[in-house]
């Protein structure tokens, strides 16, 4: 949370750490030696060694005696410490990879002052300062290189431990559970009846992994509970980076932006604004049915519904500083995700399904945001061939996946690339269908005359000659051919 420790959580816990034993690999004690450089590799040992034993944080802490465990006060003052000319707290955080959000928190305890770094716990890879890794052993803080063991160990936990199942938040009280969830949203999308006490909240919640108790007393909140339920996002520090944002620009370039707007909500307590927000961005065509004029959306809104899902559900939230993004164009429109995806995305459409957060793609299928069977895509594609849209693009960067509508365009002026894609996504959506595609459906779906028939035969040599499509059965004539995709 974003909010600070208060004096009661942060005195309680000062005296639950001071009755540790001496060898614990997931806090150290100093007394007022704060070398910037040493502070960093317990960063990075501290972290890694609490993801080892199950910890949510690792903490350092300075004003307590490293063998007795007595409070004996301390003079450092991170706040006013600098290295070189920048601030401790800056230096640190541009030195540690991947960026964790640990904090320094201040309190008075028997009239003496203690500092107390909470560092949260490595969660995909370990943590690394300086480039090298560090882990605990013991009490002595090592190269994690030097250690095969335990990185190997850490390694397997990284595996085991979703991202879903984290804690965002810890040790809060039941009334800021409350304050902070959007509790009723979750009742209303699941289908459920209210409960009548706090009990009966605080149990649904904790059956669906939204909240579990805290050994310290109170609640943590899932990363899961809070992605999903927030009331407001920015309320959880680790994830306030992780809200939709949603981009109109002027024209076909990123030069200049109209509008911008960034989701305050969880995604699932949030969805449905979010999807009516960005149909209302959308440009419309005026058409004339039975002499009454109607405006459709450019963008077929389950094609929009369908991957505004698939960008929430299947971005890698260990990907630090990046959220889904919609950007909106005068000629089309972008869906980006951090995160690569499981499978190549020329099988996006006929691969079975496969999400990193697999709790929360079920809640959102669950909560009928979402494709009950799979990603969505032969939605998508088949709502582009009904309003004859290009076809749709989908790209991966180093870090990220993006996913293109594209605004109405007459066929002539589609450029052979598009035509290319268009027919092999029309071949995978029959194929998936039980059909099969032929130079006849391929017509229909560009909306070429019966008479120029040969128009669609080049579309399909040149999809054929990229390798994107074959002959179904070779020995048939060319006049009844019929295709299926390169992977059928």
């Amino acid at each position: 949370m974003t909010v600070d420790r208060n004096d009661a959580f942060l005195a309680g816990l000062l005296r639950e750490l001071c009755k540790l034993p001496n060898e614990t690999e997931w806090v150290e004690f100093k007394a007022s030696y704060a070398d910037p450089q040493e502070i960093g590799e317990y960063i990075s040992a501290l972290s890694n060694a609490a993801a080892l034993c199950g910890k949510t944080n690792g903490y350092l802490v300075w004003g307590v005696d490293d063998t007795t465990h007595d409070i004996s006060g301390t003079a450092f003052k991170p706040e006013q410490t600098k290295k070189g000319n920048e601030e401790l707290e800056s230096w640190l955080l541009r030195l540690t990879s991947p960026r964790i959000h640990f904090r320094f928190h201040h309190l008075e305890q028997d009239g003496k002052s203690v500092v107390i770094l909470e560092i949260p716990r490595a969660a995909n890879k370990p943590v690394r300062f300086n480039g090298q890794e560090f882990i605990r052993v013991g009490s002595y803080k090592k190269k994690l290189k030097d250690y095969p063991e335990k990185e190997r160990a850490l390694w397997r936990i990284f595996d085991a431990i979703p991202f879903e199942d984290m804690a965002a938040a810890e040790c809060v009280a039941d009334e800021d559970v409350l304050r902070l969830i959007d509790y009723p949203a979750y009742f209303d999308l699941t289908n459920q009846s209210l409960p009548a006490n706090r009990a009966g909240i605080f149990a649904r919640l904790s059956d669906d992994g939204m909240i579990s108790a805290c050994e310290a007393g109170g609640w943590n909140i899932s990363n899961m509970g809070a992605i999903l339920l927030a009331k407001r996002l920015d309320d959880f520090k680790a994830l306030k980076r992780k809200a939709v944002r949603v981009v109109v620009y002027k024209d076909t370039s990123r030069l200049e932006t109209i509008r911008e707007q960034i989701g305050g909500r969880g995604y699932a307590a949030g969805f449905e604004g979010l999807i009516g927000y960005i149909n209302n961005l959308l440009p419309s065509n005026e058409v004339i049915g039975q002499a009454l004029r109607r405006d459709v959306p450019v963008y077929p809104e389950l094609a929009v519904r369908e991957l505004v899902a698939n960008a929430i559900i299947h971005q890698d939230f260990f990907v630090h500083g990046s959220g889904p993004m919609i950007e909106i164009f005068s000629d089309r429109m972008e869906i980006t995700n951090p995160g690569i995806p499981l499978v190549k995305t020329e099988r996006f459409l006929d691969s079975p399904p496969r999400s990193r957060n697999e709790a929360l793609a079920s809640f959102l299928r669950r909560a009928g945001m979402c494709e009950e069977r799979g990603s969505g895509i032969d939605k998508v594609v088949f709502q582009t061939e009904l309003y004859q849209l290009p076809a749709p693009l989908f790209e991966v960067t180093e870090e990220h996946t993006r996913a293109m509508l594209f605004a109405p365009r007459p066929f002539r002026d589609m450029e052979k690339d598009d035509r290319v894609r268009a027919c092999y996504l029309h071949a995978c959506l029959k194929y998936v269908n039980r059909e099969i595609m032929t130079n006849t459906t391929l017509r229909e779906r560009f909306g070429i005359d019966p008479k120029n028939s040969a128009l669609a035969s080049r579309i399909i040599r040149d999809t054929v000659e990229q390798g994107l499509i074959r002959l179904s059965d070779p020995a048939s004539s060319r006049k009844y051919a019929k295709y299926v995709p390169f992977w059928a």
